[in-house]
């Protein structure tokens, strides 16, 4: 196929163009900068429609970086934005351009702080930040749903890769045997690894069944469990934990959102059209990533 990708310069974005270049496919890139294919504009309105020429598939991994620096108004207005004027651009380009399929990134941050509830593609939205961009970002694609376009959501996990996101940051402090638990470290973390992640969206792009909002998670475990985990594998004692108070003043409301709020999210569309994670253990999936 002729795919277009947006985000293409991201972690996530590089690795799943590399992949999909080794399996034949076409892949073009959208982005706001020249050394994407086609370029696009997203808060001012404006987007090559030649990007979509050819195109069978669309997949949307555009969006200002939720993680880095404090969230400011300013900040937060550019998360939300970013997803929901991006989103809206691109469906109302794809309705009129009628590709096959576009996958979007959304997030488990829809759910909100939920404590130890278990949680579905079924469950509602929460109510705090994150929960209403994942909503935004989610309505956002009604254009192409209208026109009859395949449209999925793939809500994902906290993205574990030593190149990029959570995990990368992680490791240094882990080495140096600095980690360890946040708070209490009772709340739940859904994580997914990268390799998997791309290998979900290649089921996605081939299976016409599947459609709509789709957790892409492989597993849930707490903090003080992901901690010990990944400690056990780089082999340092995680002994300084970092207490909410702490957190909560270096960060602010983002630290509610990223480190202290809780969500056990399983995988059931993914369950029940077979899917099989190759990294479901995540000591296992951790020792494979960082072995020397």
């Amino acid at each position: 196929m002729r795919i277009l990708i947006t985000g293409g310069s991201g972690f996530i974005g590089a690795a799943l163009g590399e992949r999909l270049r080794e399996a034949g496919h076409e892949v073009v890139t959208l982005g706001r900068d020249a050394s994407a294919d086609f370029q696009w504009n997203p808060i001012d309105g404006q987007i090559d429609s030649k990007a979509f020429d050819g195109v069978e598939a669309v997949i949307h991994l555009a969006g200002e970086n939720v993680g880095k620096g404090q969230w400011s108004a300013a900040k937060k207005r550019r998360i939300l934005e970013s997803r929901e004027l991006g989103t809206r651009l691109l469906c109302e380009a794809a309705a009129k351009a009628k590709p096959r399929v576009i996958v979007t990134a959304s997030g488990v941050g829809f759910y909100g702080n939920c404590g130890d509830e278990v949680l579905g593609e079924s469950s509602p939205p929460g109510n705090d930040f994150l929960a209403e961009v994942c909503q935004c970002w989610e309505a956002a694609c009604e254009p192409s749903v209208t026109a009859g376009i395949r449209v999925v959501n793939l809500r994902l996990g906290i993205v574990l890769s030593p190149t990029g996101g959570a995990l990368k940051e992680m490791l240094l402090p882990f080495r140096l045997g600095l980690g360890g638990r946040l708070s209490r470290g009772k709340q739940w973390m859904s994580w997914i690894t990268l390799a998997d992640v791309i290998r979900v969206i290649e089921r996605v792009l081939d299976d016409n069944s599947l459609s709509g909002p789709i957790n892409a998670v492989a597993g849930a475990v707490t903090n003080v469990d992901f901690t010990r985990a990944l400690a056990g594998v780089v082999r340092r004692p995680a002994w300084f934990p970092v207490p909410a108070f702490v957190l909560r003043a270096i960060f602010g409301e983002k630290a509610e959102a990223l480190f202290l709020s809780s969500a056990r999210v399983e995988p059931g569309v993914l369950r029940e059209c077979g899917f099989e994670f190759r990294d479901a253990d995540l000591a296992a999936a951790l020792t494979g990533m960082l072995k020397p």
